[in-house]
């Protein structure tokens, strides 16, 4: 019978698993630690019975084939609310409250911000091409790469060179006119990656958000990260597929014609669920550079959501993505200040609220006292700001977004905040040097390594995306191309490969 071992146990490896002893594989899975790795759901707060998802927050990119193929029940919850940004017009506190539906609410908002309808109308043109390249795109990612020439002819639309071909920058530039509106849109384009607004990277960030089952819509867990990878986690049982908890990948052999893992398990095939940088060092090979990780996390536990300045319903603000100092100028100027070295004077962020749209990760009792979590995701704050002094970086930084967000708050949000029974305030704070000690992601990149195009260039070799230069080696973690984020793509298309390799 053929063998296959993964390292790592997070979503990923559960979904290849689970296709390959659907197949008739021997799976053996090793996690260093306890099953789940990003996507899991924690207790923060020990005082509280409130169940985070810590690290990974939404859920877009998960195809509803794996869904289907894995008949996998956790339901994931859309909101009303797509954003919300406070802002001033004219010295006076205003917000763009942008509906999943546009409506007119959204219209005037617009209107009040832009003096006419023209930019919302900008905006919904940029959209709607961007639905037509993420609907002939999201069917290839559980495909073979196709080449740039192949999925250039299935997107059809002048939208492929504003996306692919040129700094999406130009393309904002070109389409919108009022700063805000331009940094709302770019803000898929960085989170997670640290680079201009004129550099490709934020292309392929961009169309990586967007993408998702060709509507690039992010939704929420019901029940938290936690109850998704627990089902993923009976299914594996059920299975016969073998679980190792607290046992880390320390060495990988060659044996034969396959490979001896920790010098004892021997397997045919080998998925590693881990960054392509961790695998380098294990098998000696040159360690692939990438950008550093560039944000924070800041998870919080509220008694009461605030007023805003702007007299917005906290529970229509807070709902979706709360965008707050994200102009395009802003984005721009923290980008060049972080990158000389300085926490930026502003620092661009965003959060949500996920109990407003499922309050189950909360106790009956914490909801009947109206209590409430937010997830901040603080932007353009690479590594290296952290390397001198982790602790005393992360003080500066939270200290300042609280009181850039304490602008647009009529309630400070320290007042808000659940109190411990020591008298702390029930604030997390996770920079990119604890993300990298915590979940293994180098300097603290959410995507382990640098993201790809969706595509291999004309001439290449064919491939899945998740090979490496090592036989019957492949990756099945978030740095795969077209990896990143919960999909599970990366571990469907490691398990095609092996299965496509034994048929051979």
């Amino acid at each position: 019978m053929t063998k296959v071992v993964i390292g790592g146990a997070g979503h990923n490896s559960l979904i290849a698993a689970l296709y390959l002893a659907k197949a008739g594989i021997e799976v053996t899975i090793l996690e260093k630690g306890a099953v789940g790795g990003a996507t899991v759901s924690q207790k923060v707060f020990p005082d509280f019975d409130a169940r985070l998802s810590r690290y990974a927050y939404l859920i877009a990119l998960l195809p509803e084939k794996i869904i289907r193929d894995l008949d996998i029940k956790s339901k994931v919850l859309s909101r009303a609310v797509a954003s919300f940004t406070p802002t001033k017009v004219d010295g006076i506190d205003k917000g763009l409250l942008i509906n999943t539906n546009i409506g007119e609410k959204t219209s005037n908002d617009f209107k009040e911000l832009t003096g006419d309808a023209s930019e919302l109308k900008a905006w919904q043109s940029f959209y709607s091409d961007v639905l037509k390249f993420a609907q002939s795109v999201a069917p290839t990612m559980l495909e073979k790469l196709p080449t740039r020439s192949e999925l250039k002819a299935r997107v059809n639309h002048p939208i492929w060179d504003e996306l692919v071909e040129n700094p999406i920058g130009e393309a904002l530039d070109k389409r919108f006119k009022n700063d805000l509106v331009k940094g709302i849109v770019l803000t898929d384009g960085l989170i997670g990656t640290f680079t201009s607004a004129y550099e490709i990277y934020a292309n392929i960030c961009f169309i990586y958000h967007l993408v998702g089952n060709g509507i690039g819509e992010w939704k929420v867990p019901e029940g938290g990260m936690g109850a998704f990878v627990a089902e993923l986690r009976e299914k594996v049982q059920k299975s016969g597929i073998k679980v190792i908890e607290n046992s880390p990948v320390k060495s990988i052999k060659e044996s034969g014609n396959g490979y001896l893992i920790n010098d004892e398990i021997e397997c045919d095939y080998f998925l590693a669920n881990f960054a392509p940088q961790i695998l380098a060092n294990l098998l000696g090979a040159p360690v692939p550079k990438s950008l550093p990780g560039a944000q924070i996390k800041i998870n919080m536990l509220l008694k009461k959501l605030p007023r805003l300045k702007s007299g917005e319903n906290p529970k229509s603000a807070f709902a979706g993505t709360f965008h707050f100092d994200e102009s395009f100028t802003e984005f721009e100027k923290s980008y060049v200040e972080a990158k000389s070295g300085q926490i930026p004077s502003k620092i661009p962020a965003e959060m949500y609220c996920h109990t407003l749209t499922d309050p189950s990760i909360l106790s009956d009792e914490l909801n009947a006292a109206g209590y409430q979590t937010l997830t901040l995701f603080g932007m353009h704050l690479p590594a290296d700001l952290f390397d001198r002094d982790n602790e005393a970086a992360k003080a500066e930084v939270k200290t300042k977004l609280l009181a850039q967000l304490n602008n647009y708050l009529l309630d400070p949000i320290e007042d808000c905040l659940a109190v411990a029974k020591d008298g702390s305030l029930c604030i997390e704070v996770k920079s990119p040097l604890d993300i990298e000690a915590d979940v293994s992601l180098p300097r603290g990149n959410i995507f382990q390594k640098d993201l790809a195009m969706p595509f291999r260039e004309d001439g290449s070799a064919p491939s899945w995306g998740v090979e490496t230069q090592f036989k019957n080696i492949f990756l099945c973690g978030a740095g795969a191309i077209r990896g990143g984020g919960v999909s599970g793509i990366p571990g469907h298309n490691a398990a095609a490969a092996v299965l496509e390799s034994l048929a051979r």
